[in-house]
């Protein structure tokens, strides 16, 4: 988890965000991978992800050998305070787009875009 986010955040200063940006970044960057992480089952796959900037808006793509999972198909009913957590994927929803999902060679792979403000 560290790892991705010292990415995060050497892309933040790479791409001169604004630190709002850097921290929206790190919150969807964290929360993604500590998902795959928790429930994609496989803990040795590989978690590839690919940042860019273009203009006002951050193109984000990841790709883990973790279970299926397309998140179009989740509907969030609040955090599970029986064991803590529950609230990532609403905010990687609300500080980004879904711009697509797919199920490719044993891998998840999605894109999310995030505007610049």
């Amino acid at each position: 988890m560290s790892k991705a986010l010292h990415l995060a955040a050497a892309f933040a200063a790479r791409a001169a965000l604004t630190d709002r940006a850097a921290a929206d970044l790190a919150v969807v960057v964290e929360e993604w991978v500590a998902n795959v992480v928790e429930h994609g089952g496989d803990q040795q796959a590989r978690i590839w992800a690919r940042l860019l900037r273009e203009g006002p808006r951050l193109t984000l793509s990841f790709s883990d050998g973790g279970a299926p999972f397309d998140p179009r198909t989740v509907a969030f009913d609040g955090p599970n305070k029986l064991r803590g957590g529950g609230a990532g994927l609403a905010m990687i929803a609300s500080l980004t787009r879904l711009v697509s999902y797919a199920r490719s060679g044993g891998r998840n792979r999605m894109t999310l875009e995030m505007a610049l403000s």
